[in-house]
């Protein structure tokens, strides 16, 4: 069966030896999850995998491919020497280099066991859509593909190399074994949550190249991915494994919800994971430590006691009380796990303002999982409130019940509406 993208779907734990077809592709379908493929090769669900989802990157628009088992359109002309080449290496068939937005460097550490079972699942799991990609929006000569392959060399670990570096080097459990590999491979989180250079490149690759991998990324399509490591307010040092464990599984925790990328990465991906899995990838986050001292977060009841006094509001605290309190609440804490707390976020104390602004100017859906199947809509609020409004309320939620991050400008706002309206049309 395709990977199940539209309701529901009972958890089960991929085979660990299998002897059959069926158990391959079985397993190959878990992998598919653990690996989010879903999220950038499905744009319509009834045609999972058929490709053309848009990447708006700074060189232009890429559309992603069509790797249904479709023998014109897909790949079920590939051998799986082919398919291992390209998942592992970044080469297609023809000797071409793919965009690096394919996560091929991470992939790269994926196993024998688990790429023969992702392309049993390919060739025999899905169905073949007989859809073209669309033509990629990137003007000459970055069009050019032969350059990507000095990209390659530079920037992509070999196999066997990377399968090095994550699978044999020591742990203290194999809980967090598992987690690197998960979370270092398949996962690829690194892809959003670590900062790119100048040519693309993720600056490091595992824990081992250093203290910028998953210390939070760069904006992709207005949402600012933050740091998954150990700091006390803006990643993960407040959180317990348990709360990372239910976050990757739902969505949704007291602390916070999973919104833009996040949520189609939990939507299509972690969610159909084991929990054993997905305690091994909370397990290893765990394990990173922060890469600035953060005082812990330190409630205030300041705008609580203001926005509850009936007295004279500031314009910020009134455009709160107005448009967000009812769901947020006076206090910030909003109705956990339904509506996420605003008070002590991390995404809302980070240095960069992009995912609040643009929660609040174009809304947001958290989508149903099996394990919390109701569905969520924020509203956008950009017909609402002119870009000196949402500056303001923006710059009160993110410094108000002991929240402490920079204001944000109105014109901050205008440049975000102005690249979220040419990126809709």
């Amino acid at each position: 069966m395709p990977l199940p993208l539209d309701g529901p779907q009972p958890i089960s734990a991929p085979p660990e030896h299998p002897t059959t077809q069926a158990e391959w592709v079985e397993k190959g379908r878990y992998l598919a999850a653990a690996a989010d493929c879903a999220a950038c090769h499905t744009s319509t669900a009834t045609q999972p995998y058929a490709g053309n989802v848009p990447f708006a990157l700074p060189i232009g628009t890429l559309y992603a491919s069509n790797i249904t088992p479709d023998k014109t359109h897909g790949i079920g002309a590939w051998s799986e020497a082919q398919f291992t080449r390209a998942v592992r290496q970044g080469v297609r068939p023809d000797g071409a280099t793919l965009y690096p937005a394919m996560p091929y460097p991470s992939y790269a550490r994926m196993t024998d066991t688990d790429l023969h079972a992702l392309y049993v699942y390919f060739m025999h799991g899905v169905q073949p859509v007989a859809q073209a990609a669309k033509a990629n929006a990137i003007a000459w000569p970055l069009s050019l593909r032969f350059p990507l392959t000095v990209w390659r060399w530079a920037f992509a670990p070999t196999p066997q190399a990377a399968r090095k570096a994550t699978l044999e080097r020591p742990f203290a459990t194999p809980q967090q074994a598992r987690g690197a590999y998960l979370v270092e491979g398949p996962g690829h989180c690194g892809a959003c949550h670590t900062e790119r250079g100048l040519a693309m490149q993720e600056k490091a690759l595992t824990a081992q190249d250093g203290p910028r991998y998953l210390a939070g990324g760069k904006v992709i399509d207005g949402w600012l991915p933050p740091s998954l490591r150990g700091e006390a307010t803006t990643g993960l040092g407040a959180w317990s494994a348990a709360e990372i464990t239910a976050f990757l599984q739902t969505g949704r925790t007291q602390r916070g919800s999973a919104f833009g990328g996040m949520d189609t990465a939990v939507h299509h991906g972690t969610q159909y994971l084991t929990e054993a899995d997905l305690a091994a990838m909370a397990s290893y986050l765990k394990t990173l430590p922060a890469t600035q001292q953060q005082a812990p977060y330190k409630p205030d009841q300041a705008a609580t006691k203001a926005l509850l006094s009936g007295g004279r509001l500031t314009q910020g605290q009134r455009l709160y009380l107005d448009n967000c309190a009812a769901c947020h609440r006076a206090n910030g804490a909003g109705f956990a796990p339904v509506f996420p707390p605003l008070a002590g976020n991390p995404v809302v104390q980070t240095d960069s303002a992009e995912s609040v602004v643009h929660i609040i100017l174009s809304g947001s859906t958290l989508h149903g999982t099996q394990q919390a199947p109701s569905a969520f809509t924020m509203p956008g609020f950009a017909t609402r409130l002119t870009d000196n409004q949402i500056a303001i309320l923006a710059s009160f939620i993110r410094q108000a019940w002991g929240n402490n991050a920079p204001a944000v400008t109105e014109l901050s706002v205008r440049q975000l509406r102005k690249t979220l309206t040419t990126t809709e049309q």
